[in-house]
């Protein structure tokens, strides 16, 4: 008698059990999905925005044929509109750029000087370090260069391409202060007295932008 109840309660226990034991096996781990990564207080670069820009050039008026030639150096001042798009940390931008420069040097007789300078160029940078945005830069530059030997001179628009990488910082929402280094060919042409000069320029400038 004892052990036909102890068997009978063992029965019920075990149906019992069953479907909490289903419901056990149905269920699944929990998991856990780290959050989204985001820059605390970190500004939006998105917009048009205009500003100024000025410096300093450097660079080589290089005379085919000459064994010393011309390295011009002067300054640069002038004008920047722009458009920045950002996604998540990354910032694509177009930039143009105006200035009127005094870039020059001579070598006995002979003198080369850029009289205005430009660029149109692609950027893209890094929104990852909060209000500090590094970027690298490309695309086509434009120039007033004029060379001279004696009495002749010749005065033409070069266009070449440049390359280069800035650093810009949001100072407040809509205003921000950049320093940018730009390396400029600007090809080779026809100078004075049939001579070819290959002309180069270094660019370091700051700028101010503000941005609508």
């Amino acid at each position: 008698m004892t052990s036909t109840v102890i068997k009978t309660g063992l029965v019920l226990a075990a149906l019992l059990a069953a479907p909490f034991a289903a419901n056990a096996a149905d269920m699944r781990a929990p998991t856990y999905k780290a959050p989204a990564y985001v820059v605390p207080n970190a500004p939006s670069w998105t917009g048009l925005y205009v500003g100024l820009n000025g410096g300093y050039g450097f660079g080589d008026a290089d005379w085919t044929g000459f064994a010393a030639s011309p390295s011009p150096t002067g300054f640069l001042v002038g004008g920047t509109l722009g458009f920045n798009l950002q996604t998540g940390l990354w910032v694509w931008g177009i930039e143009g750029d105006l200035a009127w420069a005094n870039i020059d040097d001579s070598v006995g007789a002979r003198t080369s000087e850029t009289t205005w300078f430009g660029t149109a160029r692609g950027r893209i940078g890094y929104a990852g370090w909060g209000s500090m945005m590094p970027y690298l830069t490309a695309g086509a530059a434009f120039a007033g260069v004029e060379n001279s030997i004696g009495a002749a001179s010749v005065s033409d628009t070069r266009i070449g391409w440049t390359a280069g990488l800035g650093l810009e910082y949001m100072v407040w929402s809509n205003w921000s202060v950049k320093l940018e280094y730009l390396y400029a060919d600007l090809g080779t042409a026809d100078g004075p007295a049939a001579n070819r000069i290959d002309t180069t320029a270094n660019i370091v400038r700051t700028g101010l932008n503000y941005r609508f």
